[in-house]
């Protein structure tokens, strides 16, 4: 046989015939034995070239399901990762419609929660009024015959039998009392105040908004009511009576 042929093609390739160096018999017999002799060592390698190719597919076989039983987790990853890929797709498309609805909604409606938190982040908060930019009221009723009057150092003051109004719209800071007479101060923005002595009774309580048309508190008319505006700590003294009106001077 040719020992240079390759593996490959000995599996494809069957044999039929042999080459065996012998002396030339002399006896026909020995011919005979011959073409036996031949016949016996092409039906052997045949008969082992079969059992190594059914080895070989055997072996392949085998290679084959191995292989195929690793690869069966990777592919079990996979399929999790594509699962775990379309569940964030959609949740990116849940996402995205929500906001969407979102949007519409606060376009068509403006007063939803939504705007409202925005806006508060972005409205930029209003510059408080100067108490002189404030309209002032007068401390008792027009049609009252209580005699009011403003001091040089800026007090407002009368003794008469009447309803007490606050100078300007505010917030009661504090309600107190000594002897049966209250005092009530007034806080109309976080510097400007006013504090009213000597009501023989009150009508509002702490941490209540009042306004400058709505009676406060009431005077018998046995002491003297004195009303005082401060800027801070300070004194105001900067307005003049117009009738019962205070008016700041200009």
């Amino acid at each position: 046989m040719n020992e240079g042929l390759d593996y490959a093609q000995m599996l494809e390739i069957p044999v039929s015939t042999v080459s065996v160096v012998k002396k030339k018999p002399f006896f026909r017999r020995r011919a005979k034995r011959e073409e036996d002799l031949k016949d016996k060592v092409v039906e052997s390698v045949n008969d082992r070239v079969s059992a190594e190719d059914e080895a070989a597919y055997a072996a392949y076989d085998g290679a084959y399901i191995a292989t195929e039983e690793l690869a069966r987790p990777e592919g079990k990853k996979k399929g999790r990762d594509s699962f775990t890929t379309k569940f964030l797709i959609a949740e990116g498309v849940a996402a995205c419609l929500i906001a969407a609805g979102i949007f519409i909604t606060n376009m068509l409606v403006p007063n939803t929660a939504i705007n409202a938190f925005m806006g508060g982040l972005t409205a930029v908060p209003e510059e408080e009024a100067a108490y002189y930019e404030l309209p002032l009221s007068p401390v008792v009723s027009e049609l009252s015959d209580a005699e009011v009057s403003v001091s040089a150092d800026g007090v407002i003051s009368f003794t008469d039998e009447a309803s007490v109004y606050p100078v300007c719209d505010g917030e009661v800071a504090s309600v107190t009392s000594s002897g049966g007479l209250y005092t009530v101060k007034i806080a109309h923005t976080s510097t400007f105040s006013s504090v009213v002595t000597g009501l023989s009774s009150v009508y509002v309580n702490e941490g209540e908004e009042i306004a400058s048309n709505l009676p406060m508190g009431y005077s018998d008319g046995q002491s003297e009511v004195r009303v005082s505006m401060y800027d801070g700590d300070t004194l105001l003294n900067c307005y003049t009576l117009s009738g019962v009106v205070p008016v700041w001077n200009q």
